[in-house]
């Protein structure tokens, strides 16, 4: 029978231990998939990807697949601010497998990382991505960019920048949109069972709470 198996990792503390922008930006990497099969996801692999995969290896689990939230490079990789981010690029020197993201996003990540099209897999809204018998369900929540997604895995919603315990995604970025964000949060979000476990991309307001407590404490929801 198939053991979840979900690793939060904290650019900074668990990941990227040296880099103070990374430290600043309080960015999470997940690690998601089948404990008894050995293998799982990586979401959104950024920042020092080797640390990615030794955390993975140290639990004997084989990284065969990621999952991008969205496509800003402090999730994916790529140059923002001026300064450069590691992310799927190096992903697929070291570990190479397919990214599976929204169809939206697909162009986007391209452009950030460089990848070419046959290296990802590009979804539809409630698509189901498997490892092993983990079945991650991509739910499409736009607002923070055309294609932005949550995965819903099992009792567990991993938000990416759609959803912080404290607020939400900018909106103000190219492919922001407000009225999308505010129909992400106030229809497709609220709706979702208060019992689901919110793991968000940053640790804005803390790592991870119960759906219920988040709509009911984060202004972004009421």
């Amino acid at each position: 029978m198939a053991e979840l198996y979900l690793k939060q990792l904290l650019v900074g503390r668990d990941i990227g231990k040296d880099d103070a922008v990374g430290k600043q930006i309080q960015n999470f990497v997940y690690l998601i998939g089948d404990r008894t099969a050995g293998e799982c996801l990586v979401i959104d692999p950024a920042w020092v990807i080797q640390d990615v995969l030794d955390c993975a290896a140290a639990d004997d689990m084989k990284i065969v697949g990621a999952l991008a939230t969205h496509y800003h490079p402090d999730h994916v990789g790529g140059t923002m601010f001026g300064f450069t981010v590691q992310g799927l690029p190096t992903l697929q020197e070291l570990n190479p497998c397919k990214v599976h993201c929204h169809k939206l996003e697909a162009e986007g990540i391209r452009t950030v990382t460089g990848l070419s099209a046959s290296d990802f897999v590009e979804h539809e809204s409630n698509d189901v991505v498997k490892v092993g018998e983990i079945e991650v369900e991509l739910l499409h929540t736009p607002g923070h960019t055309p294609g932005s997604s949550c995965f819903r895995v099992k009792q567990n919603l991993l938000a990416g920048d759609t959803l912080f315990l404290q607020g939400c995604g900018r909106v103000d970025l190219p492919g922001g949109d407000p009225e999308q964000m505010r129909i992400t949060l106030t229809q497709r979000l609220a709706k979702l069972r208060d019992d689901l476990e919110l793991y968000p991309g940053h640790a804005y307001g803390g790592e991870h709470a119960s759906l219920g407590h988040v709509k009911q404490t984060n202004l972004s929801m009421q």
